[in-house]
């Protein structure tokens, strides 16, 4: 079976539900792009029809698109690569698209269609932000920006751009949606039915598609009683799902948890990823990431083909999978945190990722991806202490690092103990790398003063041979164990792991 949101996405603006009025900004945004050049941010809840919006207009004006999903294409090269050439003027078959001021011909236009735009975030992105601004300031095509949180995006991109925001379809704009759809495919219905399943989604048409479409699979008649009472709990927080998956709920639970949660499958899985460990211990570990690595194959298949109906086994192995491979249940306070390495402009982590680099001679990159994981991994917690207090000396640590890797919070004692007790190793390193270099280094002015002719030319020349070579030796014996303390106590990974 087809997933019937793509299958009926509206093919023309007439056909975009419930967003009459932002339907009508946008058609106007086209009308006039030659007056004014400038992209517009179309933003919403998720569901709501934004992205059918724009490939609806490009269908009604006969241009061709370009899509770029922002999350998955963050770096400025990647978007350039992606977007550049399509918005600078350049057809999708390589010809340059009409003369004039205002750009030319109107029929050989692109509309470059940007999705997640609300996902880039400044360095971590690595000029992703920065190039995207710059695209929609120089481009010679039409660009629409989707994004769910408008403020989520920079201020500069805010600015060079109109916007038009898309607002949540009432449940009495979803249900004729939901009866095209029905009579579409052979499948008789109870007019009850469908306004439950449009009262359930609250105003997202595509989960209300979704939940027909899941209702219907199967039967040739949907009545009140196939669906599901109870409203869907849309209120659902992050942090409620990581305790249903990560400590209370069985699968099949934890798999209606993951419905009700307004994230898209690739961001839940990396949410569970990020806070895995701090609640299943090896076995369990073991058979969760079987499950996340092939929830993982299953976002490569959706990146690969845009066949978001495959969403759905990433979603049964995230979600239902990693609760399944819980022994039991687990009680009281978890403290959730971020993923490592989630888009966000945290100075204290990048900080860290950059004395990393600096310390093992590596991209920040490799740093942030493959160093920083199996820091947190091996000192969750603050545990084992000693090889937390190396990691912190390692990499000159105050508390709010140790806090970050760790997942303790700054103001324990713990914390600020073993900061400290990092601190005085640190010192005992140094001094033990500096080998002696400065003991016993007379004083100049001292000198000076006991010999006020200083030092004479028989002096220089002459000087006693044995005396040398015992000087000699002692110096190679003091490089020796200095050399040998260098192998022992290297500033870096190599110090605690």
């Amino acid at each position: 079976m087809s997933d019937w949101t793509e299958t009926y996405r509206p093919m023309s603006l007439s056909e975009v539900r419930g967003n009459d009025e932002a339907v009508s900004a946008l058609s106007e945004w086209a009308d006039t792009w030659d007056d004014h050049r400038e992209a517009v941010v179309v933003h919403g809840s998720p569901g709501i029809g934004k992205t059918s919006a724009a490939h609806a207009l490009a269908a009604d004006r006969g241009w061709e698109t370009v899509e770029l999903n922002a999350s998955d294409k963050r770096t400025g090269d990647v978007i350039e690569r992606f977007a550049g050439r399509a918005a600078k003027n350049a057809t999708l078959g390589g010809s340059a698209a009409g003369g004039g001021a205002a750009g030319g011909d109107t029929e050989s236009r692109q509309l470059v269609i940007v999705d997640e735009a609300d996902n880039i975030h400044g360095n971590y992105d690595r000029g992703g932000a920065s190039a995207i601004t710059d695209l929609v300031k120089e481009a010679g095509q039409p660009i629409v920006l989707i994004a769910n949180d408008y403020y989520e995006m920079s201020r500069g991109l805010r600015n060079a751009c109109q916007e038009i925001e898309f607002r949540d379809v009432s449940a009495r704009s979803i249900v004729p949606v939901l009866r095209d759809i029905c009579r579409r495919e052979d499948v008789a219905f109870e007019s009850d039915a469908l306004e439950r399943i449009a009262e359930q989604n609250a105003g997202d048409l595509r989960g209300a598609v979704n939940d027909l479409q899941a209702i219907a699979e199967g039967r040739d008649r949907i009545e009140l009683a196939d669906v599901v009472t109870g409203d869907r709990d849309r209120s659902l927080g992050i942090f409620p799902f990581l305790d249903a998956v990560l400590k209370e709920e069985d699968a099949q639970e934890a798999l209606e948890s993951a419905y009700a949660v307004d994230e898209t499958p690739d961001d839940l899985t990396k949410w569970i990823e990020g806070n895995l460990l701090k609640t299943y211990d090896a076995a369990e570990a073991t058979r969760a990431y079987d499950f996340l690595a092939n929830a993982d194959v299953w976002l490569g298949r959706v990146r690969a083909t845009q066949d978001y109906s495959y969403w759905r086994y990433v979603t049964d192995n995230a979600a239902a999978g990693v609760a399944a491979a819980r022994d039991g249940t687990a009680g009281g306070w978890t403290r959730w945190g971020r993923p490592q390495f989630w888009p966000s402009s945290d100075a204290t982590v990048d900080e860290i990722v950059q004395r990393i680099a600096a310390a093992e001679g590596c991209s920040m990159a490799i740093a942030r991806l493959q160093v920083l994981p199996f820091l947190a991994a091996m000192t969750h917690h603050c545990s084992p202490r000693d090889l937390t207090v190396r990691m912190a000396a390692a990499y000159d640590l105050d508390v709010a690092g140790v806090s970050a890797i760790t997942g303790s919070g700054e103001s324990t004692n713990k914390v600020a103990s073993i900061v400290e007790d990092a601190q005085d190793r640190r010192e005992e390193l140094l001094e033990e790398h500096a080998a002696g270099a400065f003991a016993g280094v007379p004083d100049r002015d001292m000198e000076a003063d006991a010999d006020p002719s200083g030092p004479t030319d028989d002096g220089a020349a002459t000087g006693d041979s044995s005396d040398d070579a015992t000087s000699d030796a002692a110096d190679d014996d003091t490089a020796d164990d200095a050399a040998a303390d260098d192998d022992d106590d290297q500033l870096g990974l190599g110090d605690f792991a």
